[in-house]
């Protein structure tokens, strides 16, 4: 499994092709140096440098690459073993045509919940910085590379989605004189923990509307954890819904490749504990769920299915 990430590592922060890469979990800081690794077998991950890795990319048989971005107080076991995951149901959904590559940036590791709800939207925040500079090696790897023919495509879950916004917020601000290129195919925000007036003209996550073919956006109303976060951030003066709870406040005010996906009927069948991660397996029957169905079938295709001709918000039902 291939991963970038912007944790501190418990040794030097200079890059050493081959080094035994060991994330330091009690430091949550979120570091502008990237790290691009190989997890290995017991927690040996290796360092292997961009190069080296978007090389491997080119030189595999996949055709696209789903990067992945955990959520909220996500460690890098967790992280990654989400991301295998990921990419068993893949192969078993097709061999060869989606390589997963993991982002994982720096979720608190103290004791309370609370406490670590909001560390972590700071980090999320702060990891914009880091993970601008990675989207920008994928386009020039991506357009520099006459070998490389490889869609890109990204799936951020819970706080990931606010990881995925800040990085283009600060890739645009940064680094581009022209706007924000469409990078990927798609973008999949499942239980997105952002305001659910984000992808609005005049709001930060417009940007995700430039940067993709399609965006869609799953949400649960029974999905627990955002009913909470929703109550976390009235309480400081943040008073909106989440987009993963109810969908886009205005779907009628988004570009026209926002596609909106109702997936409640399943939510808490899926995830019991809160209804938050309904997007792999079915539990019941340990195959693909009905919302990596749907995202399968999107990277597969280009094109999310939305029923009805005309109508951008749809239902997944169980």
């Amino acid at each position: 499994m291939l991963f970038i990430t912007n944790r501190f590592p418990k040794a030097s922060i200079r890059t050493r092709l081959g080094r035994t890469f060991a994330f330091d979990v009690n430091n949550n800081a979120a570091s502008n140096s990237l790290f691009f690794c190989e997890s290995g077998k017991d927690g040996e991950h290796t360092e292997i440098g961009s190069q080296p890795m978007f090389e491997r990319l080119r030189d595999s048989d996949y055709r696209q690459v789903l990067l992945i971005v955990h959520g909220f107080n996500v460690l890098p076991d967790a992280a990654l073993a989400q991301a295998e995951r990921l990419q068993k149901l893949c192969d078993q959904a097709k061999k060869k045509e989606v390589l997963v590559v993991a982002l994982i940036w720096p979720t608190d590791n103290d004791p309370g919940v609370l406490k670590d709800y909001w560390d972590d939207q700071r980090s999320a925040d702060l990891s914009g910085f880091a993970f601008a500079r990675a989207f920008g090696k994928f386009m020039t790897w991506r357009d520099d590379d006459v070998a490389c023919l490889m869609r890109i495509n990204i799936l951020a879950h819970s706080m990931g989605s606010r990881v995925l916004r800040e990085s283009l917020v600060r890739w645009n601000k940064d680094d581009l004189a022209n706007g924000v290129p469409m990078i990927f195919r798609n973008i999949f925000l499942a239980a997105a923990d952002v305001v659910n007036e984000t992808l609005e003209p005049g709001e930060k996550g417009l940007l995700m509307s430039h940067a993709a073919r399609n965006v869609t956006v799953y949400h649960a109303a029974e999905d627990l954890a955002l009913r909470a976060s929703k109550a976390v951030n009235v309480r400081n003066g943040i008073a909106s819904r989440r987009l993963g709870h109810t969908g886009p406040e205005r779907i009628e005010n988004t570009l026209p490749n926002v596609v909106s996906v109702d997936c409640d009927d399943f939510s808490m069948e899926y995830d019991p504990l809160d209804g938050h991660t309904y997007f792999l397996e079915d539990p019941k029957t340990k195959k693909a769920g009905k919302v990596f169905e749907h995202i399968f079938f999107a990277m597969r295709s280009g094109r999310v299915p939305i029923g009805e001709t005309g109508n951008r918000s749809t239902v997944l039902l169980a």
